[in-house]
Parts: C-alpha cells; sequence; structure tokens
C-alpha cells in the first residue's frame, strides 16, 4: 500500500514521516529528493549542465544554489525547464523507493498533492493538519523566515479545507510531541488493521 502523507509549510511532515519510520515503515521526501538530485544523482546533473552550463558549479563541483535561485527561479521559462529535468528523475527514484520498500505500507511525503491533482496515484491521502498560525510560527522560526514570506508561500498552497478534502485520515499537530507521537500510532495500528476496541 502507497500511501501520500501531506500538509502545508509548517504542518510537521517531516517529523511524521520519521515517526513512522521508528515504527518500521519506508518512508521518502519528495522535496528532499528534489532538493538534492542535481548533487546526488549523475543523470540529473548532466542534464542540468548540458542546458544551463557550468557557471552554476561552485568550487567544490557542487551545484551554486544561491546563483540557482537568481538567475533560474526568477525567469519562469527557464524554472519551468529545470522542472523538466528534474521532475521526471524525482518520479524514477520514487518508483524505485516503491519497488524496493519492504514495508507493510510505504509513506511518500509530498506537500503538493492537493494541488498536482495527483491524488490517484495513491492508495490513501494521509493530511497533517494545524492551525494556520501554527503553520506560520513553527515555519517561521525553521526557516528564518519572516511571517509575510511564509504568508505568501501559503497563499501558493491549498487551503486547510482543500487539503482535508481529499484525506483518507487526517493527523492533527496542534498540541505536544507526544500526542502527536500517540496519534500517529493510533493511525499505524489502523492501518495494519489492528482494532484497539475488540
Amino acid at each position: 500500500m502507497i500511501i501520500g502523507l501531506t500538509g502545508g509549510i509548517g504542518s510537521g511532515k517531516s517529523i511524521v514521516g520519521k515517526y513512522f519510520n521508528e515504527l518500521g515503515i519506508d518512508t521518502i521526501d519528495a522535496d528532499d529528493v528534489a532538493k538534492n538530485i542535481l548533487d546526488d544523482n549523475t543523470k540529473a546533473k548532466q542534464l542540468f549542465l548540458e542546458c544551463f552550463g557550468d557557471e552554476f558549479l561552485d568550487q567544490d563541483n557542487k551545484i551554486n544554489r544561491d546563483l540557482l535561485r537568481t538567475k533560474i527561479f526568477i525567469d519562469i521559462e527557464k524554472k519551468n525547464k529545470l522542472e523538466s529535468i528534474i521532475h521526471p528523475i524525482v518520479l524514477e527514484e520514487i518508483s524505485e523507493f516503491i519497488s524496493k520498500s519492504d514495508s507493510i505500507y510505504s509513506i511518500i511525503i509530498v506537500p503538493l498533492i492537493f494541488e498536482t491533482n495527483s491524488q490517484d496515484f495513491y492508495d490513501k491521502i494521509i493530511v497533517i493538519d494545524c492551525d494556520e498560525d501554527l503553520q506560520i510560527e513553527r515555519a517561521s522560526q525553521r526557516d528564518d523566515k519572516s511571517e509575510q514570506d511564509i504568508i505568501n508561500i501559503m497563499k501558493n498552497q491549498a487551503s486547510r479545507e482543500e487539503r482535508n478534502s481529499i484525506a483518507d485520515d487526517i493527523i492533527l499537530n496542534d498540541s505536544t510531541l507526544e500526542n502527536l507521537k500517540g496519534n500517529i500510532l493510533k493511525l499505524h495500528q489502523k492501518l495494519l488493521g489492528i482494532n484497539l476496541n475488540e
């Protein structure tokens, strides 16, 4: 069973993925794969350099992220070209993860399932939900960004209502880590078919 785990910025996707991992569930974070793919995947790096040139390499032969942000992310045509290189290879890596996974179910952490209308790819969708003020507080502290920057990112993401509308299960993350762990354990047992009320 392939589960898509989604949620807005600052909702706690990474920590939830970590707890599922501790329960023996294979997880992969699509964002992490995409972020590191230009350095970690030889094919992706070669395609990128063929398209954009080696001016984007730093002295350690790694992709210069600052230059990338300055020159490519602000140019919609170049950004689309970069995504056309990255996305198919991210999908390849996720497919490889799925084929190698031997846990009873597998989790793919993807921020934008609703936005990309990709829910049919998964057997189930879990949404991490929390109050929007909490999202802003957590994300601005974690990413060292202003609250307005986080609000702007949130405006480009689905609303809570939209995300929750595609959920098979919702994990509420608006309390303590212990509470969150308890919610994850309950859902894990439900996914394993264990009925604690019997």
